[in-house]
């Protein structure tokens, strides 16, 4: 790997390589090869550090400063990946990666995948790809129908569907299409006064959504959650933060409730709130990107309940719904809305099918102009393994984490911070309650020198956390396992989020025997002055 002078180069020659560079046999031998090196990674995955352990800046140190002049054979290029790229990977796909939110992959998925990008088409109007947006509107009711959504959202009804990128477009053309629906009735001149509101506990997604569409970044509301309510959105307070808007001359526009939170997988009762937004004609977006996919488990239905009364509902189904990133899908009950804020309608763009106003144009839906073939994985995903065996790989992630959530339970040295809802586990591990006291020499005092710790509930807090963000560090750093944190209520806290494809119980064991020994580890040299500042 490197660069070569140019002047050592015959520009003309073909001796480096192949002349075409679509040639279909060197395609084929090169697929064959990636694929085989991609199905020994996945065979591999779980023997490497899950996060990547090495420091900002490596790979610059490794790579020459310029790109090579001459083709380089693919055998070359798979070696550096080996030796300078995986070492730099954190293994989303590791079957011991419970961090974040899963990014959970299939065969289907990535065939799906190879199939939209070995077409590579730019299917921005249906004029430009019709079966890639027939596709898409076919997928998104047969989702949708599977999640048991009321026809209003289907394209079978009055709505539609849409395979955008994430959430965050997601939320922000919604948000677009809200804001523009509103000013529409009382004009432009008022968007100052738009009002957004979401939890502390949602997505960032939505602020960011909010100051991109031009909301007054003072007019976003966070509006707090409390324990006693599992951190949901509670309605009674929404509707107090709205009327003090109202009261100072505010407009409510939008709001945003979650199924699974981030922070703890909390679930906004949807119902109530669409309640208080009928009230004060706003626009009411679930956002569903982790959780949603369980919901076509019917013991999970009942976490979307009302959803018919909102306007607008989206889950990532490159989350955990085993489609490769990225795939993020979004129901409408009013695409005009979606078309009217986000068409451009170009000359280089008209065309007899768009102006017969019988077929979809996607580009309308969505912020970009060119869009990928997504459709096309989640169709993969969906016929190669048909809802019975979708439903049961998901309830094995919720299986899992029970037995993870009983383990912890068991030991009293942890504690369950929040309810579990689907297959996230949010715990910490308590400081002890009881320390030995030893006088001089080393001698113990007290009898058996074990004497009860008294401390104030601040004071209990701070430690913990301390404790906590140690603990967690120094288990991340064995590369054996990989959590996240997240501080709810002022409480840090270690999520635990089973949902990688190659997860087993074998390897939830595995992380909850590298709990209890960091544990054994810390808690045995236990110094409550190391951990109180």
């Amino acid at each position: 790997m490197g660069s070569l002078n140019t002047e050592d180069v015959l520009e003309h020659s073909s001796a480096f390589g192949a002349t075409n560079p679509l040639d279909p046999e060197e395609f084929r031998r090169q697929g064959h090869m990636i694929i085989d090196f991609l199905a020994d990674y996945y065979r591999d995955v779980e023997k490497y550090p899950v996060r990547s352990q090495v420091e900002p800046g490596y790979l610059r140190k490794r790579l020459p400063e310029t790109a090579p002049y001459n083709p380089e054979s693919i055998e070359t290029i798979l070696q550096d990946v080996t030796s300078e790229i995986i070492p730099g990977l954190t293994h989303w796909q590791s079957p011991n990666y419970y961090a974040y939110f899963p990014s959970s992959g299939s065969v289907a998925g990535f065939l799906g995948e190879m199939l939209s990008t070995g077409f590579n088409v730019v299917g921005f109007n249906w004029m430009s790809s019709p079966a890639a947006t027939e596709l898409e509107g076919i997928v998104m009711d047969w989702f949708g129908k599977m999640l048991n959504l009321p026809k209003s959202y289907l394209f079978s009804g009055t709505g539609g569907g849409v395979l955008q990128g994430t959430t965050c477009e997601a939320i922000l053309c919604t948000l677009t299409a809200a804001r523009d629906r509103k000013l529409n009735k009382i004009g432009r001149e008022h968007i100052g006064r738009l009002v957004v509101y979401g939890s502390d506990q949602t997505h960032c997604a939505l602020q960011k959504a909010a100051q991109i569409a031009g909301i007054n970044p003072k007019n976003f509301r966070a509006v707090k959650t409390f324990k006693a309510n599992s951190f949901g959105l509670a309605a009674s307070t929404l509707r107090e933060v709205i009327l003090e808007d109202i009261e100072a001359g505010l407009i409510p526009l939008f709001v945003c409730p979650t199924v699974g939170t981030t922070s703890s997988t909390a679930v906004d009762p949807i119902g109530p709130i669409c309640e208080v937004a009928k009230e004060y004609e706003m626009w009411v977006h679930i956002d569903a990107a982790y959780a949603g996919s369980a919901c076509i488990c019917p013991e999970f239905r009942h976490f979307i309940d009302g959803v018919e009364e909102a306007d607008s509902f989206s889950l990532n189904a490159h989350k955990w719904f085993f489609t490769t990133l990225d795939c993020c899908c979004l129901w409408v009950k009013d695409p005009s809305s979606l078309v009217k804020a986000l068409s451009t309608n170009p000359e280089y763009l008209r065309n007899k099918a768009t102006e017969s106003r019988q077929v979809v144009d996607y580009k309308d839906w969505q912020i970009a102009l060119i869009r990928r073939f997504r459709s096309m994985k989640l169709w993969m995903v969906l016929r190669s393994y048909g809802v019975t065996n979708l439903r049961n790989f998901l309830r094995s992630h919720v299986r899992m984490a029970k037995t993870f959530e009983g383990l912890v339970g068991a030991d009293r040295r942890f504690e369950i911070t929040v309810p579990r809802t689907f297959a996230m586990v949010c715990f910490r591990l308590l400081p002890p309650t009881t320390v030995k006291v030893c006088g001089e020499n080393g001698v113990h005092q007290n009898g058996n020198g074990v004497i009860a710790v008294l401390r104030n509930e601040n004071e209990e807090l701070v430690l913990a956390n301390k404790l906590n963000q140690v603990y967690l560090r120094q288990v991340k750093a064995t590369g054996s396992v990989y959590m996240t944190h997240a501080v709810v209520g002022g409480v840090y806290m270690i999520r635990f989020a089973v949902g990688s494809t190659l997860t087993e119980e074998r390897h939830v064991i595995h992380a909850w025997e590298v709990l209890q020994e960091h544990a054994d580890l810390i808690l045995s040299k236990f110094d409550e002055a190391n951990f109180s500042s």
